[in-house]
């Protein structure tokens, strides 16, 4: 038997600890979990999205191409469709030009209006861009379209996000 003794005020401290413990541990345990989960979980895909496009069926005119992935913000996930207009240029190379105007992020169409064919056009200002998205002066946009950079694997057209227009020199 040992000499140090346990009295009934530190066996009632040890034991009021170790509940309280548990206790503030189990209510924290899954509001822990509920702020770091998103940030642990690994990214599904890569920074490229699939299309339905096929690549052969392309031409030099800009077709209508709408693609969907999936977007989680936080805690929320969902289908995010996007489009882009596509084409190859005279060197045989894909372009890929976003439709969101750079006046007021209206969608641009392209042969949209009569009086200016080969052309996009955005109905909100009447706002024309030449076939490879740099603006044309005096309409209200300030600066071209963005572009996509664009992969083909298995003969499918794939998009990246849109950046800064390279295709204008």
């Amino acid at each position: 038997m040992s000499k140090h003794r346990v009295s009934r005020r530190q066996f009632l401290n040890y034991t009021l600890t170790g509940v309280g413990g548990f206790m503030a541990a189990s209510m924290l345990m899954p509001m822990v979990r509920f702020a770091v989960d998103p940030v642990l979980k690994a990214e599904a895909g890569g920074d490229f999205i699939a299309t339905k496009q096929k690549v052969d069926e392309l031409t030099s005119e800009p077709v209508r191409v709408d693609f969907t992935y999936e977007q989680v913000d936080g805690w929320y996930t969902s289908d995010v469709t996007q489009t882009a207009w596509v084409y190859k240029d005279e060197a045989g190379e894909l372009v890929a030009l976003s439709p969101v105007c750079k006046h007021l992020g209206c969608v641009v169409n392209w042969n949209g209006d009569k009086n200016n064919q080969s052309k996009f056009f955005c109905p909100c200002h009447a706002g024309l861009y030449e076939k490879n998205g740099k603006n044309v002066k005096g309409t209200p946009p300030l600066g071209p379209l963005d572009s996509y950079p664009v992969e083909v694997r298995d003969g499918i057209l794939y998009l990246g996000k849109p950046e800064p227009n390279t295709h204008i020199k």
